[in-house]
């Protein structure tokens, strides 16, 4: 059982990274009753992290980015979930660029033991996960290291790509809308995925349905249709209709019974 310490932590994580901090969402992403939730958000307000809005609160503050360590445990069965019918869609023989990020990471995953693979990664984890597979080649996408992220960017890695393509481009994102892309925290990242979308003839964007239609920062890669956001089937139906209607194509996700609202 989750102790009101715990709670309290997540819900400030919330706040900083989604601006979920209404008290009827947190009521039930938590199981809580709605006096909870606000007791909850009384105490972080007075510790000066969280200001009082109707409804809900607000976080005082810029939005951190939260590590990859902290994102890989963050809706776990629904990445994997995602990664799982990722990894169905690459067949043997292909050559696939695979983004950073925890979702990516839980594709890597999927595919250790596979044989006749092509793998680039600018990612560490991905890079991590498949390191003790003979039948993958990896190649890395070198360049300045985000310590936070633990990918490469920047002009080294951006070059490296002009000599590349690719079957199949996966890649992650903090938050996804229909309107403006993929959203990150850093421009150098943004700059990366743009340029990683342009390399290959099928494109696909994995990012759980917690991440549809947020705006937590403020640096954008906007993709060139076609291509397919993979998110699991807890998506909201009318940002699952917005998406369709900007023309890119939707798959969701079945996450197995009773594990999609334990994330």
């Amino acid at each position: 059982m989750t102790t009101a310490k715990a709670r309290r932590e997540e819900i400030y994580h919330l706040a900083v990274t989604t601006g979920l901090a209404s008290v009827e969402e947190l009521s039930r992403h938590f199981r809580v009753t709605a006096s909870t939730i606000r007791r909850d958000l009384a105490h972080l307000n007075e510790e000066g992290k969280l200001t009082r809005t109707y409804g809900g609160a607000v976080a005082l503050g810029a939005h951190p980015e939260p590590s990859l360590r902290q994102r890989t445990g963050e809706a776990y069965e629904q990445k994997h979930a995602i990664a799982a019918w990722a990894a169905a869609e690459v067949k043997d023989g292909e050559n696939i660029l695979l983004d950073g990020g925890s979702t990516v990471g839980a594709l890597a995953h999927a595919l250790r033991g596979r044989e006749n693979l092509s793998v680039t990664t600018p990612g560490i984890n991905t890079l991590q996960e498949l390191a003790d597979s003979p039948g993958i080649q990896v190649d890395c996408l070198g360049g300045r290291l985000r310590g936070v992220s633990q990918t490469f960017v920047g002009p080294l890695a951006e070059t490296a790509l002009e000599r590349m393509s690719f079957d199949r481009v996966f890649l992650g994102a903090d938050a996804v809308t229909a309107d403006d892309g993929l959203c990150e925290a850093d421009h150098a990242q943004t700059r990366l995925k743009e340029l990683m979308a342009r390399r290959g003839d099928a494109v696909y964007v994995l990012a759980d349905s917690g991440k549809l239609g947020k705006r937590p920062f403020h640096a954008w890669a906007k993709l060139a249709l076609p291509w397919t956001l993979v998110t699991d089937s807890g998506a909201d139906p009318g940002q699952v209709a917005l998406f369709s209607e900007a023309g890119v194509q939707v798959q969701l996700v079945q996450v197995p019974a009773g594990q999609q609202a334990s994330a």
